[in-house]
């Protein structure tokens, strides 16, 4: 079987996970860490969510799949990013629109400033509402939401 760029993401997600007790490694691949080293800070307008994610130079992140287009922004720095098999540098400033089913493996260059903007027509501001809407863990997830 020929493995989609997607789940070749997925597979080292799953290897990085299954050593998350070494240091520097983190996350379940289940959930969004929250960890010191890579701080995410959330804010809210009108029907929409911003989150901003500082990553410090030589951080590799893997992303959840989001769920649905949305803008995001590199405020500063510069970042090498694996969007589901595209590879992209992207400098500061810039910006792009992140199609659904985007899984990203972001490797940063410099410290680096993203800023995701995702609708929010509830205006809820419970981070964990929002990310169940937001993001899927897996590609069965994001098919069984996008139906």
């Amino acid at each position: 079987m020929e493995l989609t760029e997607i789940n070749k993401i997925q597979k080292l997600q799953d290897l990085i996970v299954s050593n998350n007790d070494l240091p520097g490694i983190f996350g379940d691949g289940n959930s969004i860490a929250e960890i010191e080293e890579i701080p995410i800070k959330h804010a809210f307008a009108d029907q929409l969510y911003i989150r901003q994610m500082d990553m410090k130079a030589g951080h590799i992140v893997i992303g959840a799949i989001h769920n649905h287009k949305h803008v995001w922004f590199l405020m500063s720095g510069r970042v090498i990013i694996n969007n589901n098999g595209e590879i992209i540098e992207h400098v500061a400033p810039c910006y792009t629109v992140s199609e659904p089913g985007s899984k990203r493996l972001i490797y940063a260059v410099e410290d680096s400033t993203f800023v995701n903007v995702h609708k929010n027509p509830s205006n809820t501001e419970n981070i964990e509402e929002l990310e169940e809407t937001i993001v899927s863990f897996n590609q069965e997830e994001f098919n069984n939401k996008k139906q």
